[in-house]
C-alpha cells in the first residue's frame, strides 16, 4: 500500500504540490489525471525518488520511503520516451538491469524468455535493434525491462502519448491486460481523460498542485466533486439561467439560477426516458450536426443556450439543421456547484 501523508513539494518559493494526502491500495491501477503543469508528474517523481518532498512522508507497505535512494525503492519505471538504449537489441535492453544485478547468464535468459512471452515479444523481435520496432512494440520492451526486476510498484508517465490514435486504443487494452496478469500496483500519469476512464480502478484529478477529487471512473464522471472535474472529464453541457428556469418550473426543483448547471451529453435524449417521475421537456432547434460513424453529435439552441447530445446511428431518422424537436432529460442528472 502507498500512502502520501501531507506531502508538499516546493521549487524555491513555488509550491508545485501542496498538502497531498491519498492512499493507493495494493494491486490497484491508480491514475493521476490533469492538465499539463498541474503537479501529477511531480508527484510521480517524488514516489520514485527523483524529488524529495519539502514536507510530509511517502510510505510504502508501512515503511517510510521519503528519503530512500531511487535504487532501493523497488519501483519499475516506464517513461514517456521509453528511454530504451538505441544501439542495443531488444534482448540486451531487457537484460540490462539483470546484468547490473550480476545474475548468471542462464538465469537472465530464462527470465527474459518468460517475460517476452507475457508481453507478446517473439524470438525474432528479441534479436532486433529497438529502432526497428514499432512504437507499440517499443512500449512492450520498456514494460518488460521494468517488470523483469520484479518491482513492487510500476509507474508509467504518459506512456501512450507518442502513439497514433488507433494504436493508443490497442495499447490501452494491452496495458490493462498486463496489469491484471501481473497484479502489480500501478501508478499511471496522463492528461488523457479517456485513458484514465478506461484503465483505472481509481483516479486522482489534479488542478494547480491540488487533488480536486479521488474516485472510481464512474464516480469521477457521473458524480463529479467540483466544477473543474466535471468540465475536465469528458464532454458536458453547461446549462445557464434560461434553461435552469424552465427546469425549475417543470419539476419544482430549486436550481440556483446564478450558477451554471452541468449535464453529460448522453443524458439528453430525443425520446421520453422511462421511469422518470418528472421528466423535463425542452423545445429546441437543431443548429449543427457532426457525423462520427457510430454516432452523431447534435447541437441545439434552447432559449439561446447551446445544448449538445449524441445519438446512435442505427439507420433511423437523422435530423437536419433548423429542425424543431423536443429534448428530454432527468433533473437528477444535473450537477451544480
Amino acid at each position: 500500500m502507498i500512502e502520501f501523508q501531507n506531502v508538499e513539494i516546493k521549487y524555491n518559493d513555488f509550491v508545485a504540490v501542496e498538502a497531498m494526502n491519498f492512499t493507493v491500495k495494493e494491486g490497484e491501477f491508480f491514475t493521476l489525471l490533469g492538465p499539463s503543469g498541474c503537479g501529477k508528474t511531480t508527484t510521480l517523481r517524488s514516489l520514485v525518488g527523483f524529488i524529495i518532498p519539502s514536507k510530509g512522508k511517502i510510505m510504502v507497505g508501512g515503511k517510510d520511503m521519503t528519503h530512500l535512494p531511487v535504487e532501493q525503492r523497488k519501483i519499475g519505471i516506464v517513461f514517456q520516451s521509453y528511454a530504451l538504449f538505441p544501439t542495443m537489441s531488444v534482448y540486451e535492453n531487457i537484460a540490462f538491469g539483470l546484468k547490473v544485478q550480476k545474475l548468471p547468464k542462464d538465469e537472465i535468459h530464462r527470465i527474459i524468455t518468460e517475460m517476452a512471452n507475457k508481453v507478446d515479444l517473439n524470438e525474432q523481435q528479441l534479436n532486433k535493434n529497438v529502432s526497428e520496432l514499432s512504437g507499440g512494440q517499443q512500449q512492450r520492451v520498456a514494460i518488460a525491462r521494468a517488470l523483469v526486476l520484479k518491482p513492487n510498484i510500476l509507474v508509467l508517465d504518459e506512456p501512450l502519448s507518442n502513439l497514433d490514435a488507433k494504436l493508443r486504443g490497442q495499447m490501452r487494452a494491452e496495458l490493462k491486460r498486463l496489469q491484471n496478469d501481473f497484479g502489480i500496483t500501478t501508478i499511471y500519469v496522463t492528461h488523457d481523460q479517456e485513458e484514465a476512464l478506461t484503465l483505472s480502478d481509481r483516479i486522482a484529478v489534479y488542478n494547480k498542485g491540488k487533488i480536486e477529487q479521488i474516485g472510481t471512473p464512474h464516480e469521477i464522471y457521473n458524480k463529479s466533486g467540483s466544477r473543474f472535474v466535471c468540465e475536465f472529464i469528458g464532454d458536458i453541457n453547461r446549462l445557464n439561467e434560461p434553461v435552469l428556469r424552465q427546469i425549475n418550473q417543470q419539476t419544482g426543483r430549486q436550481f440556483d439560477l446564478s450558477k451554471p448547471g452541468y449535464i453529460r451529453l448522453e443524458r439528453i435524449s430525443l425520446s421520453l426516458p422511462p421511469a422518470i417521475h418528472k421528466p423535463v421537456c425542452l423545445k429546441a432547434r437543431v443548429v449543427e450536426n457532426e457525423f462520427n460513424g457510430i454516432y452523431t453529435k447534435y447541437t441545439y439552441d434552447v432559449d439561446g443556450v447551446l445544448i449538445r447530445n449524441v445519438e446512435k446511428n442505427d439507420g433511423s431518422m437523422s435530423y437536419i439543421n433548423g429542425q424543431e424537436i423536443s429534448l428530454f432529460l432527468n433533473a437528477d442528472d444535473i450537477m451544480q456547484f
